[in-house]
């Protein structure tokens, strides 16, 4: 075996420990936003709002990459439970905006210390040092792969046409 295709061994394992490593987070993630009656649309948005303030249904799903009537679904589901409302925007009369309700006030007051309890928990069995340095090896990749994005679909094309 030559080192190149050492290499991809290493790589192919590293993606596959990534991925494993990822997806039990989540799941513990889900487990926990689950365990407050919550979908994880539902409390993306809500954690958003509470941190963010007032936000238009647009500028929500331009955060989170969804479609606006996808998020419009989810904030009606929320509105329902009496977790956030509409109003209009003060500047501009056309723009509606969502907030958190008294009652999603109290709600993400009361939960969201327990959620980053869990968060913390998970990441646990790493010392400070090792956060600080896999957050740094996680924004590498990640900034590489957004690099890459371009790159990939520009290659796919190439081959159509090749073809």
């Amino acid at each position: 075996m030559n080192v190149n295709e050492n290499n991809h061994e290493l790589d192919l394992r590293l993606l596959r420990i990534y991925m494993k490593s990822v997806k039990s987070v989540f799941d513990v993630l889900k487990q926990d936003i689950h365990s407050y009656d919550l979908d994880m649309g539902a409390f993306h948005i809500l954690e958003f709002l509470y941190h963010k303030g007032p936000h238009p249904i647009q500028k929500i799903g331009d955060k989170f990459s969804i479609p606006s009537g996808s998020v419009t679904y989810v904030v009606d589901k929320l509105e329902k439970k009496g977790l956030v409302h509409r109003e209009l925007s003060p500047e501009d009369r056309r723009l509606v905006l969502v907030k958190l309700t008294d009652a999603g006030q109290e709600l993400l007051d009361d939960i969201f210390p327990k959620h980053t309890s869990t968060i913390a928990h998970l990441f646990s069995v790493l010392t400070d040092e090792d956060k600080q340095q896999l957050t740094e090896l996680l924004k590498k990749i990640g900034l590489h792969a957004a690099g890459l994005e371009g790159a990939c679909s520009e290659k796919t094309r190439s081959k159509r046409q090749d073809s």
